[in-house]
């Protein structure tokens, strides 16, 4: 992996989002992630390397194969060109820059030089994060970024060794770092039917929470969906969750009304 500091290496840039945070918000996506999570839905946000695939395009009817380059290396100067085209819908709507990934936090030298920049430039910054780096790298930036969105996986040791590629030691050690801080942050829980919506997960996740210290008390369910298998197969990745269906409304709502217990304000969705 190219270790240089000065610049960043990208993989999307999505203008006026609503699903990354408050506000209207442009989110980064850093490539490269210590993660293997088998439903990532952001396959091509894996590898910490420059990739190259190729795409379909339709023209005149006909089907044309086209070699895509996956992966940008930007400078801050060049993000910050482009974050601050929408800085008006930042200030009238309270929004800002999210960085995502991938995991940010795999390219924090750079990271932090763009997080400085966007502050000081009057812009909220939100960290998209698995949680998994180091505690004395998590130590040392939180207190860079005004708000976190934060992974939980599943509390299942074996599952989260199985279907992630570690152990989530690190993260809810991470996770307790961020709460004793009294940091905001946001409780993210990816819902995998038959991985982390059983009962016994959901309430230890439940405990966690409720432990925690934190002010913000919200809590976002992202439902599995399907829709990168096309991405696993151009990348060359093996698609492992064939089988597995989309949790359904009915599920999706009853696992809001159970985490809602905990007094979090709960949401379907980013």
């Amino acid at each position: 992996m190219n270790h240089q500091t000065d610049k960043g290496l990208i993989f999307d840039i999505k203008r006026f989002s609503v699903n990354d945070g408050p506000g209207i918000r442009t989110t980064i996506f850093f490539k490269g992630c210590p993660l293997s999570c088998w439903w990532c839905h952001n396959p091509e946000g894996i590898s910490p390397e420059t990739e190259e695939v190729f795409v379909t395009e339709k023209l005149d009817g006909k089907d044309f194969l086209r070699k895509k380059q996956v992966g940008t290396w930007f400078s801050v100067d060049e993000l910050m060109k482009e974050i601050e085209k929408e800085q008006v819908f930042y200030e009238t709507s309270a929004g800002g820059v999210t960085f995502s990934g991938g995991e940010p936090l795999l390219q924090y030298e750079f990271l932090l030089k763009l997080t400085d920049a966007c502050t000081s430039k009057g812009i909220h910054t939100c960290l998209d994060t698995s949680g998994y780096v180091s505690p004395e790298i998590f130590k040392s930036v939180i207190n860079s970024f005004d708000l976190f969105l934060y992974d939980i996986k599943t509390l299942d040791n074996e599952k989260h060794i199985k279907y992630t590629g570690f152990l989530a030691d690190i993260i809810l050690a991470n996770l307790q770092t961020l709460a004793d801080a009294g940091k905001q942050f946001i409780i993210r829980i990816p819902v995998i039917p038959g991985i982390n919506d059983h009962e016994e997960n959901i309430t230890a996740v439940k405990d966690l929470i409720s432990r925690l210290n934190n002010e913000t008390k919200e809590l976002h369910l992202l439902p599995y969906h399907a829709i990168a298998k096309g991405k696993y197969l151009r990348f060359g990745r093996e698609f492992k969750m064939s089988g597995v269906n989309e949790p359904s409304e009915n599920e999706l709502l009853r696992l809001k009304s159970e985490f809602e217990e905990t007094g979090y304000k709960v949401k379907i969705g980013g």
